[in-house]
């Protein structure tokens, strides 16, 4: 399999995010992303369509650290919002009615849509993490040591707690959403680079697919951008969030590249944890290696620990500590349920929005 490790820094680093496009008064969902696309002015960046109409992706160049990746979304947020349109981040839209989203004309997502059907009908919307890999066995390395972080990195990014109009009770619909997709879970822990090429081989063929990208693993190795890519948190209102989360996933990936590997949890204990995260968010219980639930407060501080060194080296503990702001008021999921409460759904739409835009403000 041909790659692209080496090609960039090691330990670069680049985000992704797909947001909700939508009435910048209502915050009602729209399918804008053609028009939005063609009024935008020039971008440090991309600005793409997604696979559905009512949203688009922003993806940052390659950054150091935290902090300059947080500040291209910053700017690709505004160049949006600068087209009239609204943007609100969030895992799913929490009023939109199924079917309600249009499917993007492109051959990918037409080809998509044919392969999954009504399991696309509910648009969802992710923040995506690439950490730049110097070779292919360090990737697989890191890749193999963040499978055990992912349900707390799930759980501290669970933002979706309404999903067509009502709540949920889950912190993250997203997550329950997209496990009706195909190839959308935590893949196995590989050998070597060899091993992974060979499960891409095999499955791209059992799946009548083109390549890896058609794989929405919750983390994948990402050989043609020389990357590890983790997939598991909900797209998020404020900038100072993601901040926050793409930090600890940016220490994560390289303590894990650079520390001896640990035993790897076992598949189904791994998988209770992903829908305990999807379920409670920050205030979920997580089960470790040995199956003993721990509270996500206690797994965080463990974990900013453990990353101390890679924060110092990277240039991102503020960022980190910004974490404990974000368990402190319920994270995105309990942020949203805060705001309904108080002002029902109209309120809510509108809350998220305002926090979306005026992320994006200089």
């Amino acid at each position: 399999m041909e790659h692209a490790f080496g090609s960039s820094d090691p330990f670069s680093l680049g985000v992704e995010e797909e947001l909700f496009l939508v009435d910048p008064v209502t915050g009602r969902q729209v399918n804008a992303s053609e028009a939005v696309q063609e009024r935008l002015g020039p971008v440090q960046g991309t600005v793409e369509r997604e696979l559905h109409a009512c949203q688009v992706e922003l993806i940052t160049d390659v950054c150091r650290n935290a902090a300059g990746a947080v500040g291209l979304l910053g700017g690709l947020r505004r160049a949006v919002l600068e087209t009239g349109a609204g943007l609100l981040g969030s895992g799913t839209h929490p009023s939109a009615i199924e079917g309600e989203a249009e499917i993007t004309d492109k051959a990918r997502y037409e080809r998509i849509h044919d392969l999954l059907g009504d399991a696309v009908a509910t648009p969802v919307a992710g923040l995506h993490i690439h950490v730049g890999m110097p070779d292919p066995e360090t990737a697989i390395r890191a890749f193999n040591g963040l499978r055990s972080h992912l349900p707390l990195l799930q759980a501290l990014g669970a933002n979706s707690p309404f999903r067509h109009g009502r709540y949920t009770g889950l912190a993250s619909a997203r997550e329950v959403t997209v496990r009706g997709w195909p190839r959308s879970g935590v893949p196995r822990a590989m050998r070597d680079f060899a091993d992974f090429a060979g499960a891409v081989e095999l499955l791209t063929r059992a799946a009548d697919v083109p390549d890896y990208t058609w794989f929405w693993w919750k983390l994948r190795p990402h050989p043609r951008l020389g990357t590890v890519e983790v997939r598991a948190l909900d797209a998020q209102a404020p900038l100072e969030d993601i901040a926050g989360l793409v930090a600890l996933t940016h220490c994560l990936a390289r303590h894990a590249a650079e520390a001896d590997p640990e035993p790897e949890p076992a598949n189904e204990v791994l998988e209770e944890g992903m829908f305990r995260a999807a379920r409670y968010g920050v205030l979920a219980r997580l089960p470790d290696a040995e199956g003993s639930l721990r509270p996500v407060g206690e797994l965080l501080e463990h974990r900013l620990e453990l990353v101390s060194g890679q924060a110092r080296e990277l240039g991102c503990t503020a960022e980190l500590e910004g974490l404990r702001t974000l368990l402190g008021r319920g994270g995105g999921a309990g942020r949203q349920r805060s705001a309904f409460e108080i002002a029902g759904m109209d309120g809510l739409l509108r809350d998220i929005s305002g926090l979306t835009g005026a992320s994006a403000a200089e």
